[in-house]
């Protein structure tokens, strides 16, 4: 894969760098800066050569056209205190006004140009129109730059047509990124083991299946437990549970069977009355969700505490571990505490430790855990998972 080395001096020379900076945003208000913090490397690199730097990013998922909600601005803004020095922002991707800003850069200067996805070209499911939108993005720069790991696994025009257009590159992020990927699936040091969660078993079918091959242990939590649960024959009252998957996750059973990987479920899961933080709540053994005093209202909101612990011994004992996808409803301080030891394993444990991205980095971060206290926190949760599935991604395969 090429790397920035291959571009060549890059001083006074314009580059484009794709960026992902889809951070969480609360009224205007950014509650999760890692992403921007995990892109600073490459633009300070760049910077320090030189180079003209403009950024490009999405964030949200806006219709093809501008709204305010998702305008990059407070990212600009929080980009510059991080930097210490002034990042410019225009309120358009391509025009008039983008054009004059990329014009008055100089070297070491930074622009940030407003949410891609704010142009239908972006997004565009006809490839025409994704290249003709690269194309007017290709014409601010000399260089291309991608660095949005989170974005890798998208054919769309600013990830893949854009590095076609000019001479192109991986930046640090995608590389150390890729290179903590690699290490997790071809020469992974044993004992290996993977912590799955989240809402949807659907969701990570792939990468269990392409992960049987590779881990000596699966720990299942999240939402998707309930399938697994049910699977087994238990009942799960009003949990999340998707029907049509359990003939998939009774193959998955029995193939970590024949395999040799364990597959740990929980013992015991935290359920309540309803889906809120106020919500009644007690600790049942698995086998007694529709028993509790929630009949069958009952809602599985958490592991429960022996369950957290068992995944915690588990996790201490392995030399890698994997994280992708919460335990529980960590949002909520009643169904937080799977979350927060198993997170709280993962910085004890002297193994190498990765947390996946999305929900599971924000977890960790909204936890009080600090990025230093794992061995990596990925950008990119869905690429991430596409990778482990063994898929080709798009955004790689074009700066090969």
């Amino acid at each position: 894969m090429r790397n920035i080395e291959s571009l060549g001096p890059l001083r006074a020379r314009t580059v484009i760098v794709r960026c992902d900076l889809n951070v969480p945003l609360a009224d205007g208000v950014i509650t999760d800066d890692g992403r921007i913090r995990a892109s600073l490397a490459t633009i300070r690199e760049l910077s320090g050569a030189g180079a003209r730097i403009v950024l490009i990013s999405h964030l949200g998922r806006p219709q093809g056209a501008p709204e305010e909600r998702y305008s990059l601005r407070p990212v600009a803004a929080r980009m510059a205190e991080l930097l210490g020095s002034r990042v410019e922002f225009v309120d358009e991707t391509v025009g008039a006004a983008a054009s004059a800003a990329v014009g008055g850069l100089a070297g070491g200067d930074v622009l940030l140009l407003e949410n891609l996805r704010f142009n239908p070209g972006e997004t565009s499911k006809d490839e025409s129109e994704r290249r003709a939108f690269a194309q007017q993005l290709a014409e601010f720069g000399d260089a291309f730059v991608s660095d949005g790991f989170g974005v890798v696994h998208r054919r769309q025009a600013s990830v893949y047509e854009l590095a076609q257009l000019l001479p192109s590159a991986a930046g640090r992020l995608v590389a150390a990124e890729l290179e903590v990927l690699r290490r997790l699936t071809e020469h992974p040091e044993r004992p290996y083991t993977v912590a799955l969660g989240g809402s949807k078993v659907s969701d990570k079918l792939g990468v269990i299946a392409h992960l049987l091959e590779r881990v000596d242990t699966l720990l299942i939590g999240g939402g998707m437990l309930f399938t697994f649960l049910a699977a087994q024959g238990h009942g799960v009252a009003s949990s999340l549970l998707e029907e049509d998957q359990l003939d998939t996750v009774r193959g998955y059973l029995d193939e970590a069977e024949r395999r040799g990987v364990r597959i740990l479920l929980p013992s015991d899961v935290v359920v309540a009355e309803a889906f809120a933080p106020d919500a009644a709540h007690e600790v049942v053994a698995v086998d007694a969700i529709e028993s509790s005093r929630f009949g069958s209202s009952a809602i599985g909101l958490d592991i429960g505490p022996d369950s957290a612990a068992a995944f915690a011994e588990e996790i201490s004992r392995s030399a890698t571990v994997f994280w992708n996808g919460p335990m529980g409803v960590f949002e909520m301080e009643a169904f937080a505490n799977g979350t927060r030891v198993v997170a709280r394993a993962l910085t004890e444990t002297g193994g190498f430790t990765v947390v996946g991205g999305g929900d599971s980095a924000a977890a960790v971060r909204a936890l009080g855990f600090a990025d230093e206290q794992f061995g990596h926190i990925s950008t990119g949760g869905g690429a991430s998972l596409e990778f482990l599935e063994g898929k080709q991604l798009p955004g790689l395969e074009v700066l090969a």
